[in-house]
């Protein structure tokens, strides 16, 4: 009897224990556009993307070297929101907890709605339609929001609704709608809010009341996402990797799903 009892708790004990991810158990899957001279910025950025070379070639001593500097606001191309971005108390960029930036992902698909309407705003209907069909959206899940709008980057008119430079009054294209920001950031306590997007808020926004909703509450945003048309509603797991910028508002990011596989 004891020696079944001991067989047992060491059969639970090594159950229990961690196991090694395995990526060969997932689609891997880049939500990032590319840094280079066609990445888009808000209209009243004062620069863009800068690359500049520094090195490319063969060096004296006969092997070859290549090197560059680069320089970006923080907020353009594919880039993470901290909290500080709309929050004059929020956490820093390097202050970001690691364990919200890597989550289980929900993908809520507005895209027939946005292809209607550029202004759509995601709402709490939307949300608890969401959940009908798929489950409650559980705390500290990252949500991403598919508009479909990545396929028209690096197009700026069509992706922004306007291309006049230095004026951000006309713009036009979907994203969250305050209420349900709250819902997701107050109730379900998710870590971020993701968007295929410019912004978190919609074009024609004049109080960025998501940015400050989610600023308030500690919770991160993802704007500029690409090929969330290929991951599931739910079973994605995200992680979202910003460049460290020490008391940075944000910072660009290297986002990537891991899908698991049949």
């Amino acid at each position: 009897m004891a020696n079944r009892v001991i067989t047992c708790a060491l059969l639970l004990f090594f159950a229990l224990q961690p196991q090694a991810l395995d990526f060969n158990d997932y689609h891997l899957i880049d939500l990032s556009h590319a840094y280079d001279e066609n990445t888009l910025y808000w209209p009243t950025s004062p620069t863009k993307f800068e690359k500049t070379e520094l090195s490319h070639g063969n060096s004296p001593d006969g092997y070859f070297y290549s090197a560059y500097s680069v320089c970006t606001p923080e907020h353009g191309g594919t880039h993470l929101d901290a909290p500080m971005h709309f929050a004059e108390n929020g956490v820093s960029t390097e202050k970001v907890p690691l364990e919200s930036l890597m989550a289980n992902a929900v993908v809520i698909d507005v895209s027939a709605s946005a292809a209607r309407d550029r202004d759509y705003l995601l709402s709490v209907e939307d949300v608890l339609a969401f959940e009908k069909e798929h489950g409650q959206i559980k705390k500290g899940n990252i949500v991403l929001l598919r508009t479909g709008w990545s396929g028209f980057w690096p197009d700026a008119k069509l992706y922004l609704g306007d291309n006049t430079p230095g004026d951000a009054s006309n713009l036009h294209f979907p994203a969250y709608g305050a209420d349900a920001a709250r819902l997701l950031v107050e109730d379900r306590k998710v870590t971020i809010l993701g968007v295929d997007t410019a912004s978190a808020d919609y074009g024609q926004s004049k109080d960025f009341l998501v940015h400050r909703i989610t600023a308030e509450h500690g919770v991160s945003n993802l704007e500029n996402l690409t090929n969330l048309h290929k991951l599931p509603a739910t079973g994605a797991m995200v992680i979202a990797l910003p460049m460290k910028i020490s008391g940075g508002s944000g910072g660009p990011a290297r986002v990537v799903a891991l899908v698991p596989r049949d």
